[in-house]
């Protein structure tokens, strides 16, 4: 995988693709032509050697295809080439960083792939004792039946009730479920007056879905897209720092039985 990422983004006109998407993701074809000086055909075959090495994530939308830019084959070069070079490490995480908050789409997607098997990535996903682990002794619990409360934990606290739910429950392939408001408890962390909280709390309800694709016997790809953002939402710059950490955590722990703490 490392190479195929390392050949997408040697070709400068596959990193102008990226830097139109990281712009502005969500983008179709149509719109990606328009904004570069490239035919159709030529954009069609870069973004296809991107959507290879898994650079870029295609999700259908009606009639359309949108197309994401997935922050994950970066970080796991980063990861595993970059640690021993502390000044570019830094620099190539303060740019991965940058791209990961900047709210420019609709839709937070992330896709990676995981030496598991999909039995084992559902249970990481349902199993609240293996959720703490990864999530910093919080997260969510249910008995994840479609309709079934989601209900919260932000730091080992006990579980709270912040009207979540299921949506969809299709073990071991697909899950999806309501994500939670600002809520009063978030205050403390954030320093946000009673206004801004007020403010906050005004953004539309978002959701998360978790799709489990096996890939050999012992690997799986795991697409996370969460979506249902207005336009600068506050929740989108919030989920698109936390989810890559998160998902980290969860890819070392299925892999190496622990958390890798950086």
């Amino acid at each position: 995988m490392d190479d195929a990422v390392f050949r997408a983004l040697a070709d400068p006109s596959r990193r102008h693709v990226l830097d139109a998407l990281h712009e502005r993701e969500g983008r179709t074809l149509s719109d990606l032509v328009s904004g570069l000086d490239m035919s159709r055909q030529a954009v069609a075959k870069h973004v296809a050697v991107l959507e290879e090495a898994g650079l870029v994530v295609v999700r259908r939308q009606g009639r359309e295809k949108r197309h994401h830019l997935n922050p994950a084959p970066l970080g796991e070069l980063a990861d595993r080439w970059i640690h021993k070079f502390d000044r570019a490490r830094v620099d190539a995480l303060t740019d991965l960083k940058r791209a990961l908050e900047d709210d420019v789409t609709e839709a937070f997607v992330y896709e990676t792939y995981i030496r598991t098997t999909p039995e084992r990535l559902w249970q990481a996903l349902t199993d609240p004792g293996f959720i703490r682990r990864y999530f910093g002794g919080g997260g969510p619990d249910s008995d994840w039946q479609v309709g079934s409360p989601v209900h919260w934990s932000m730091t080992g606290e006990p579980h709270q009730d912040w009207d979540q739910h299921v949506l969809e429950a299709d073990p071991p392939r697909r899950l999806a479920y309501t994500w939670h408001n600002y809520r009063p408890e978030m205050q403390r962390f954030s320093g946000w007056s009673d206004e801004q909280l007020a403010r906050l709390q005004q953004e539309p309800i978002s959701r998360v879905a978790f799709e489990i694709e096996p890939v050999s016997a012992d690997a799986v790809k795991l697409t996370v897209t969460h979506d249902g953002f207005v336009p600068g939402s506050e929740m989108r710059r919030g989920v698109s720092g936390g989810w890559p950490e998160i998902l980290s955590n969860l890819k070392s722990l299925l892999e190496t039985g622990e958390v890798v703490v950086a």
